[in-house]
């Protein structure tokens, strides 16, 4: 599979395969019960490391969703420690980033490793703090463009400075995103390619029984082409194009639907072009999902849309692939590093409605295409994304830094 590992992976430790007991502290932002792809995958990774033997803690901040309490549990087993909740929503950005800097030194015994998610004041916090205790940093940027954006402030360009300098390494999810680091000044040897992690067991294709089961209950025809998109309804998700692509779709395929799972500031505009082009029986907005209710949307399709103009690892495509869908995606580097074109999905222009549209109408018209393309998709995931591989992945790295720390 030639993208199964698009960026080199820096040498790893040989000693890795029987790594010892790792404690770190995995300091993010927002956690779940906050629902984003970033968020997902500390606590895929941070359960998948818990049962592999390590002692694993999240720092995040705290305001709703969050529980009001200063130690918790998540339902995944990963224990939390919410920083900042008690202060004022301006100033509580601040006060987690404070907390994160105590909390780094008073639990100096506790800890060998320090894994930064996400990128903020808490990470120009954090850093020093475990550089002057001898702890070995790790950082991953959460998506595309965010080096860029990093590099338009001053605290960002101090982060960028940091993140060189006491970096053991920093995780990045594209090639795009390989060529934004370069332009700040990192060296490959500073960078390592690591994707987000699948439940390829909870995303997973269903038997016929069970899918005729789902499509009734979610008022599906039986013999409806349906493609699903599934993400915030934002504008680097470029539904537009997806809804103008649907109007030339259902010309041909007069009963193909189209549900956009999801929610965000774009919906009502996305409402109102599919009402204008006389599409409100053909697309559908069931709002947001829960995990388990995203996995049978999945199951019920027939074809997965992911038509961003950016994205890091998308998520929301590995699971469609995990689940058997055949994808349509966008020729932007995040998305065709996980799909080649004729072989696990289909390649679209960016923002090209009439390509889209021929792309879809391919599929939906070829169930023998749709069933090829489906199985080596899912074959993909499972053999290069799965939560299990994924955490070896992160094991080698860990063994790496604190093999190269002094401390």
């Amino acid at each position: 599979m030639k993208n199964a590992d698009p960026l080199p992976l820096v040498a790893a430790n040989p000693m890795a395969a029987s790594i010892p007991r790792v404690a770190l502290l995995l300091v993010c932002h927002s956690y779940p019960p906050v629902l984003g792809g970033s968020e997902i995958e500390a606590q895929r990774v941070c359960a998948a490391l818990l049962r592999r033997g390590h002692d694993v803690t999240v720092l995040c901040a705290g305001g709703p969703p969050m529980p009001d309490a200063p130690r918790w549990v998540d339902p995944a087993g990963v224990p939390v420690r919410i920083l900042g909740r008690r202060w004022p929503r301006i100033l509580r950005d601040y006060a987690f980033a404070a907390e994160v800097a105590w909390t780094l030194f008073r639990r100096r015994r506790h800890y060998q490793l320090v894994y930064f998610l996400m990128q903020g004041l808490h990470l120009a916090a954090g850093l020093p703090v475990a550089r002057s205790l001898g702890k070995p940093a790790v950082m991953k940027v959460s998506g595309s463009s965010i080096i860029t954006l990093m590099r338009q402030s001053r605290m960002g360009r101090l982060e960028l400075r940091w993140l060189r300098k006491w970096a053991h390494r920093v995780m990045i999810l594209n090639p795009g995103m390989a060529e934004e680091a370069a332009a700040a000044g990192f060296e490959p040897r500073h960078l390592l390619w690591m994707p987000n992690p699948v439940d390829t067991l909870e995303f997973a294709p269903c038997l016929p029984g069970r899918r005729a089961e789902l499509r009734a209950r979610l008022r599906i025809p039986a013999g409806a082409g349906v493609v699903v998109s599934v993400g915030r309804l934002a504008p680097e998700k470029e539904l537009a194009s997806l809804i103008g692509a649907f109007a030339a779709v259902v010309r041909h395929a007069p009963d193909a639907m189209l549900v956009l799972v999801g929610d965000g500031p774009l919906r009502k505009h996305l409402e109102a072009q599919a009402e204008k082009l006389g599409l409100r029986a053909s697309v559908r907005f069931p709002g947001r999902q829960t995990p388990a209710e995203v996995c049978q949307w999945l199951q019920v399709a027939d074809v997965f849309a992911l038509v961003s103009s950016n994205e890091g690892f998308p998520c929301s495509l590995a699971e469609a692939m995990s689940a058997g869908l055949p994808p349509v995606v966008s020729d932007i580097p995040a998305n065709t590093q996980l799909i080649d074109h004729g072989v696990h999905g289909l390649h679209a222009r960016m923002g090209d409605a009439p390509s889209i549209a021929g792309a879809v109408l391919q599929l939906i018209g070829d169930p023998e295409l749709r069933a090829r393309l489906g199985e080596a998709a899912r074959r993909r995931v499972v053999e290069n994304y799965s939560v299990d591989m994924v955490a070896e992945r992160y094991e080698i790295l860990f063994a790496e830094a604190l093999a190269a720390s002094p401390g």
